[in-house]
């Protein structure tokens, strides 16, 4: 079903893909492939404990796997010899963020930018956990900031388009993520948040064809099911920030 990620689940689960990720083949299913991986992340972890990236690679695939605690104590463990670096800083406020303590991982993050020469994704990742506690305004505040910075991201744009959509301004969420997906790093998820955003506003025809280009038919009609279902609720948005 798709995952109707809120703000911070997009952000917060964005990361280059590096050299520790494992590269798994075959057709096996999301969850077994998920699992394969966080496999073969952990036993890289074992044997190269202080390796920068493969200790950012295991904290993101425990978060994905849920296990947001553990990727917080991995990335805890690595800051003893990574204490300034700003890649594990970010990491760690992920998984924070992850974990439910807002208030720390923002902290984290802000410690992480040097205002001088801003990171657009650490940028992304303050926006994602102000639009997480609700702080919808600063967060597309920060969002626009980055995008001064890195003004061809889909990432960026397509945050500010779901933090939109969480203040209920679904007109502007549908044109900041028609915008996010002619730029670079165009995702998936973002055409299905473009979906979601267009169903909500009840052009439901319109939404089936995005889904259909982008899933299999059933988890199409499972996915326009939950978006009427939405429409039904009062806490909609809500539901899309859990990541629902």
């Amino acid at each position: 079903m798709l995952l109707l990620a809120g703000v911070a689940a997009a952000a917060l689960s964005a990361c280059a893909t590096n050299s520790a990720d494992p590269v798994t083949t075959g057709s096996l299913p999301p969850a077994q492939m998920q699992e394969q991986a966080l496999q073969q992340l952990a036993t890289q972890y074992k044997s190269r404990p202080n390796d920068k990236a493969t200790i950012i690679a295991y904290a993101a695939a425990l978060r994905q796997a849920g296990q947001a605690e553990q990727a917080v104590s991995v990335i805890e463990t690595g800051l003893a010899t990574f204490k300034n670096d700003s890649d594990m800083k970010v990491a760690y406020a992920k998984a924070l963020a992850a974990a439910g303590r807002f208030d720390q991982a923002l902290t984290v993050v802000q410690n992480a930018i040097d205002p001088a020469q801003p990171d657009w994704m650490a940028l992304l990742v303050e926006g994602a956990i102000l639009d997480q506690s609700g702080r919808n305004p600063e967060a597309r505040t920060v969002y626009t900031q980055a995008l001064t910075v890195a003004p061809n991201q889909a990432a960026i744009e397509a945050n500010l388009g779901l933090s939109w959509a969480m203040s209920n301004d679904l007109k502007q969420a549908e044109a900041d993520l028609r915008k996010a997906l002619t730029m670079q790093g165009v995702t998936t998820q973002m055409k299905q948040n473009l979906a979601l955003v267009i169903g909500l506003q009840g052009r439901f025809d319109e939404a089936r064809a995005i889904l259909a280009a982008e899933l299999p038919p059933d988890q199409v009609e499972a996915n326009m099911a939950y978006i009427r279902s939405l429409l039904t609720q009062q806490n909609r948005w809500d539901l899309i920030k859990k990541g629902a």
